[in-house]
């Protein structure tokens, strides 16, 4: 892994650790669906626009449409759209460190259904990262943490994982930025339904939701996901998920900083557990 990988790695961790903050500013402003609907929708005519100027152009194959409507819905209208919801009624903190176990559900699935050989190491990773993630949750919930927000998390990482399982699949070299644009227009037109059903789309524009709703188009949206996208096709996209061992500590510490979230001894515990959880499970993984 050379020094750029290093560099795009490290700026998609913070800046993917970034958005749980910013999200959980908007959620308390604005109908989650419908937010998140519009947001997908005005960041897929963004990136297609700019892949046009750069001489872009959809020309995608059957599997590769198939692995974008799947990241599409998957990662923009369940995980981020179930995200959205539960930040209603859970800290940025806890829902930052419970989409964290997203590599440790990838590594298990990987093992359980795709036969990867994980390795002594990575089973005692998985178990290491779990446990943390559970011993932070059961912390929360004897405090009187919402449940059914940690419920849509579990739900909404879970799907991630599915994504993520797909990455590889969806990547277009020379194409990325069509391809980014595009599957936040499936995750757009598929929150826009359940948002027109559900919700109540009227709400008023705040200074703090119209920073927090550009910021999140503009960095986690787009240009995080292109990072992602760069850094898959660079090193693969089990190298690439070593870096996701650090979210649990930037989303925390950014959380902390600027919504100023209380944060226990037993979450920095369970925050060195998760990330050594994970670290050790994407090492498993790349040495097999």
């Amino acid at each position: 892994m050379d020094i750029r990988a290093i560099f795009m790695g490290l700026t998609f961790a913070l800046i993917w650790s970034s958005a749980f903050t910013s999200a959980r500013i908007i959620v308390l402003q604005a109908p989650p669906l419908t937010i998140s609907s519009l947001r997908f929708a005005v960041a897929g005519v963004i990136a297609i626009t700019i892949a046009y100027a750069l001489g872009q152009r959809i020309h995608l194959d059957r599997k590769n449409w198939h692995a974008v409507i799947i990241f599409g819905i998957c990662q923009n209208a369940l995980y981020l759209g179930l995200f959205f919801i539960a930040m209603q009624r859970i800290e940025a903190s806890l829902a930052s460190i419970i989409a964290s176990a997203m590599p440790l559900i990838v590594g298990f699935a990987s093992a359980l259904l795709l036969g990867e050989r994980l390795g002594k190491v990575g089973w005692i990773g998985l178990a290491t990262g779990f446990f943390g993630v559970t011993l932070i949750m059961g912390s929360r919930m004897s405090n009187g943490v919402d449940i059914k927000g940690i419920i849509l998390c579990i739900i909404g990482v879970t799907a991630l994982a599915i994504a993520a399982l797909n990455i590889q699949a969806t990547s277009s070299k020379g194409n990325v930025l069509m391809v980014v644009g595009l599957q936040m227009l499936v995750g757009s037109i598929a929150l826009l339904i359940p948002a027109i059903i559900f919700e109540v789309s009227s709400f008023t524009w705040t200074g703090s939701l119209f920073i927090a709703f550009s910021y999140t188009v503009l960095i986690p949206g787009i240009f995080a996901t292109i990072i992602w996208f760069l850094l898959v096709d660079r090193i693969g996209a089990t190298r690439a998920s070593t870096f996701h061992f650090l979210n649990p500590f930037f989303g925390v510490m950014i959380a902390a900083v600027i919504l100023d979230e209380q944060l226990t001894l037993i979450d920095i515990i369970g925050v060195l557990i998760v990330m050594a959880g994970i670290f050790a499970v994407q090492v498993s993984r790349q040495k097999t």
